[in-house]
């Protein structure tokens, strides 16, 4: 594709109405796909939206809407916001609704139900019913007489009008899916709950307009609204139980959103105002008291305070924030006061960009949802044929049990078999381990991210920033034997000297002297040596901090110090000559220091029985020193970043599923060749499209719970799929009445309904363990 075609391609996110299984959404990502300039199409079942990539030459995002609406879904523009949170929020908001209106239609549905059997239940031998006609018949005689003197007539037009507005209210939604459906050849969930209660309504309708045309042939006028009413109302609740599960799934989401204050406190002309999100402005100056939340990214420019950023980096321990500090939007400022300077609003905020980047991962597809997929194609039309033999089998084979009891069977095979469960058992628990891995530090980049961490056997770890702090610091002072200067004094006048250097050593050497409280004096004269140190004066003395031919060219001997520089060197440690006077006066050691979890974090990746390599670029000694520390297994070191790409590759050829961690920006390459790639995110540079997975602690130990998170959701998935599959394997043919000539036993249309929505809930309640998977 040439650049101008790829830069024409536009996406959008579309929400959509009405899906309830796995078929609904294959039906409508089919669709999508096949509409001219649609380039690729994603349906989600559990965040009820289509993602299209496609052609704005060809096809616009309203045409894509009314293809949606065209099978029978609803389908609505997108809202032209900025904010990610919000449309975040508006999709919770939906949720809420569409849960309570599930939850209403299905508590008025199964009370009618319950009042057509009773009122049905004294005049009738119903073969739907049977197995509650027995227990409850003696029952009602006793304490509901008055039900065997009502006139039948008057009972069944009551009951045919009730059944009518039920069906019409609550049950619609089944019938207009299914006629869409049929319209575009095809089937799904709706196609069968439609034929199964659509059947007893008819034939229940059919007997009481004229019940004279069925006793004519020898055929009781029984009627079976309370089988449709029930079957819709165990639909309906399988639905709102699903709807209020998914809605539990997406908690880390709407955790996240309710992180977003909806007011700022702001400096305006002198003056401190409230005013709503919104309003706020790049470059303004906001305020912060303890125990608000920061209304957005920004750096402070004064005051001091610790800052809870558990809720976005999974780090527990408070962060202290002062003068230029980076501060991150929806955190929780505790001890001290804050103002600030806003620097990033609205949709490039760290806030909106995980709730992006968690949206579009929970969205995705994991490959092994594809099984699902092929078989829910074929699902449903291979139902329909099943149940259609199965009428045909109970005529053929047991004449005797009547025509009614062949349809019975018939409907029970439909209504047990609605897919749900299929179409649930994968996005579930991509959902559940997604928010789980956010709520702890990790962001997955969707199903296929996830499942491929699985299969990881390999990890290999960068050095700088990823094993190590990735600044250098002071973690040696070393006087020289003869000298009489102290370790205080030896690190203020080398850090005098440093102050007018910008070299990171110099920058290290300056932070221990004032991380230890040392008053720095004015140095003077200062000189630069490239590639050797630098010289000056200070009180009044004659400062030199460099490396050994800075000092050999001065005249000054180094040989006092000369076994410790060694040794320094074995431990991959930068040593600083200082001299004082023309005499050598002490050593301050630089080094890049090991993360406190890095060891930790390195021995997690072991018992997980994974081999750990460390890739670096730096020199052979450092890195065999940092190696030996952490214990990884072997060291690639002394590599450019195409050596790093060659050395992923290795790995690969000798069958080797790699997953690389590192910085995000020049591992860039090397993450992109990997299997899966890990960034390790720091403050608000964070590099999330540069790799599958993103760490927003900078903490080894996150990738071992991202890689336990994968393992735990890939069981799921499995235990799921193995459910969905078993269920319709073993329910069908006892629905088909398998069991009967053996035990007698036989399922209800009603009982197939709520064995259907169990089905489901137990996929989504199985899920929802993740959000429980101990990660640290």
């Amino acid at each position: 594709m040439s650049h101008s075609a790829a830069a024409a391609i536009e996406r959008v996110n579309i929400p959509v109405t009405g899906m309830t299984c796995a078929a609904c959404q294959s039906f409508v990502q089919r669709t999508l796909a096949q509409q001219a300039g649609v380039q690729d199409a994603t349906v989600s079942l559990m965040l009820h939206n289509a993602t299209v990539t496609f052609d704005p030459g060809l096809t616009s995002a309203a045409a894509l809407v009314q293809t949606i609406r065209g099978t029978g879904y609803g389908a609505e523009m997108p809202a032209a916001v900025d904010s990610v949170l919000e449309a975040q929020e508006r999709s919770d908001q939906q949720q809420q609704r569409e849960y309570h209106a599930l939850r209403r239609q299905a508590w008025i549905s199964g009370i009618a139900g319950l009042l057509a059997m009773i009122l049905s239940m004294p005049r009738m031998r119903d073969p739907f019913m049977n197995w509650s006609m027995r227990v409850l018949d003696p029952i009602l005689r006793s304490a509901l007489p008055w039900l065997y003197h009502i006139g039948g007539n008057a009972i069944r037009w009551f009951l045919l009008a009730l059944s009518a507005f039920i069906v019409g209210w609550a049950g619609r939604r089944f019938y207009l899916k299914a006629w869409s459906a049929l319209l575009h050849k095809t089937a799904d969930m709706n196609t069968l709950v439609a034929l199964g209660t659509g059947a007893a309504l008819l034939y229940s309708a059919a007997t009481t307009v004229a019940p004279g045309f069925f006793l004519a042939r020898g055929i009781a006028p029984d009627v079976y609204y309370d089988a449709a009413l029930l079957i819709i109302a165990l639909v309906l609740t399988g639905n709102a139980l699903e709807s209020r599960a998914k809605g539990n799934t997406a908690q880390a989401l709407q955790k996240l959103v309710q992180l977003q204050p909806k007011t700022a406190r702001v400096r305006r002309g002198g003056n401190e105002v409230d005013l709503p999100f919104e309003a706020i402005q790049r470059g303004d100056i906001l305020l912060v008291r303890p125990g608000e939340r920061i209304p957005a990214d920004g750096i402070v420019v004064s005051g001091k305070s610790s800052v809870d950023e558990s809720m976005l980096t999974g780090e527990s321990m408070p962060v202290a924030k002062s003068a230029q500090d980076r501060v991150i939007g929806g955190t929780l400022n505790q001890r001290g006061s804050l103002e600030y300077r806003a620097t990033a609003l609205g949709a490039e905020s760290m806030l909106a960009q995980i709730v992006r980047l968690l949206r579009d991962s929970q969205a995705s597809r994991a490959p092994v949802q594809r099984l699902a997929d092929r078989v829910s194609a074929i699902f449903v039309p291979s139902v329909l044929a099943i149940a259609i033999l199965t009428f045909a089998a109970w005529r053929l084979v047991a004449p005797a049990t009547g025509i009614m009891q062949a349809f019975a069977a018939a409907v029970t095979v439909l209504v047990i078999a609605c897919p749900c469960a299929m179409g649930l058992a994968v996005p579930t628990a991509v959902m559940v381990a997604t928010g789980r891995g956010a709520a702890f530090g990790i962001l997955i980049k969707g199903g296929a991210a996830l499942e491929r961490l699985e299969k990881i056997d390999t990890v290999v770890l960068d050095k700088t920033g990823t094993i190590t702090a990735g600044r250098p610091d002071v973690v040696e002072i070393l006087p020289a034997p003869a000298a009489i200067l102290s370790e205080e004094d030896l690190l203020r006048l080398a850090a005098a000297l440093e102050r007018s250097s910008e070299h990171p050593l110099g920058e290290a050497v300056v932070r221990r002297a004032l991380q230890t409280g040392v008053a720095l004096p004015q140095a003077e004269s200062f000189e630069s040596h490239p590639g050797r140190g630098i010289t000056g004066t200070v009180e009044g003395h004659a400062i030199l901090v460099g490396n050994p031919a800075l000092l050999r060219d001065s005249a000054i001997d180094i040989a006092p110090l000369a076994h410790a520089s060694e040794r320094i060197a074995a431990q991959g440690r930068t040593p600083l000559w200082v001299a004082v006077d023309g005499s050598l006066a002490g050593m301050l050691v630089v080094a890049d220091t090991v993360k406190p979890t890095s060891l930790q974090a390195v021995r997690r990746l072991h018992q997980e029985n994974l081999r750990v390599l460390m890739l670096t670029g730096d020199n052979q000694h450092t890195a065999r020193a940092i190696a030996r520390e952490v214990g990884v297994d072997d060291v690639i070191a002394g590599v450019l970043p195409q050596g790093k790409v060659d050395a992923i590759r290795s790995l690969q050829s000798n069958r080797r599923v790699v997953a690389m961690v590192g910085d995000g920006v020049n591992d860039a390459p090397a993450l992109a060749q990997a299997d899966v790639g890990i960034t390790m995110a720091t403050g608000s540079d964070i590099a999330m499209e540069a790799g599958d997975v993103t760490l927003m602690r900078s903490d080894l130990n996150g990738v071992a719970a991202a890689i336990a998170l994968s393992r735990g959701a890939m069981r799921v998935m499995r235990q799921n799929l193995f459910w969905a599959f078993a269920y319709n394997i073993v329910g069908i043919p006892i629905a088909a009445g398998v069991l009967y000539p053996v035990c007698g036993l036989l399922l209800s249309p009603v009982l197939a309904s709520a064995a259907m929505a169990f089905s489901s809930v137990s996929v989504v309640t199985n899920s929802l363990r993740l959000s429980r998977l101990k990660l640290a």
